[in-house]
């Protein structure tokens, strides 16, 4: 039966990616701001998907074995988390916060898309979750129960970023009002802050 090492996937992959994170706080406020919505869930899907697929074929055992990858990838993770997290404070100061569609047209989504990839690829923490913890799970697997293993934790990042992407329009009443707006990216401010604080500080284990 597959259904069994399929739901495993299912259960681990949700629960490394429901964790709160930079990458699901950008999703969120996207989704709050309906820009680009599309893009920006399947960025994210898709990345996680091949970062689950290398791992469970093995290649993040590999990633311990690069030491000064990870590290540049700590510290341009903790630079790009401190500029966003700069413009959040910038936003929630000035108020400049809004459920209005951009105009900025293409050049804007190239803008989303390389922030998605930004969230979703400089963060340390991705490689080791995805790839080195998903993978040593998959381990206890062989042959097409632990190809069904990959695909329950891809459902799981499929089935998350959806819902946090387009569900975020459930909470639209809330937002159409400015000062929740100011909240929201005052809020995403002090968790990028920490986030890269956190990487600076803290070594990976």
């Amino acid at each position: 039966m597959l259904f069994a090492p399929a739901s495993a996937g299912f259960v681990a992959g949700a629960g490394l990616i429901m964790a709160i994170g930079a990458q699901n706080a950008f999703v969120l406020r996207q989704g709050l701001q309906r820009r680009h919505v599309g893009l920006v869930v399947l960025t994210c899907m898709f990345g996680d998907i091949l970062l689950i697929a290398c791992g469970v074929a093995g290649i993040g055992a590999l990633a311990r074995q690069w030491p000064a990858l990870l590290e540049a990838l700590r510290y341009g993770g903790a630079a790009f988390l401190g500029v966003y997290g700069w413009l959040a404070a910038r936003r929630a100061w000035h108020g400049m916060g809004s459920l209005s569609p951009s105009a900025g047209g293409e050049a804007d989504g190239r803008r989303v898309w390389l922030a998605c990839l930004a969230f979703t690829f400089l963060n340390p923490h991705v490689y080791l979750d995805t790839m080195v913890l998903l993978g040593s799970l998959s381990t206890r697997y062989a042959g097409s129960a632990r190809i069904a293993f990959a695909v329950g934790a891809c459902l799981a990042s499929a089935a998350w970023f959806s819902t946090l992407g387009y569900g975020a329009r459930l909470l639209l009443p809330a937002f159409r009002n400015p000062m929740a707006w100011r909240v929201l990216d005052a809020l995403m401010a002090v968790f990028m802050g920490a986030l890269c604080l956190l990487l600076l500080l803290r070594p990976l284990d």
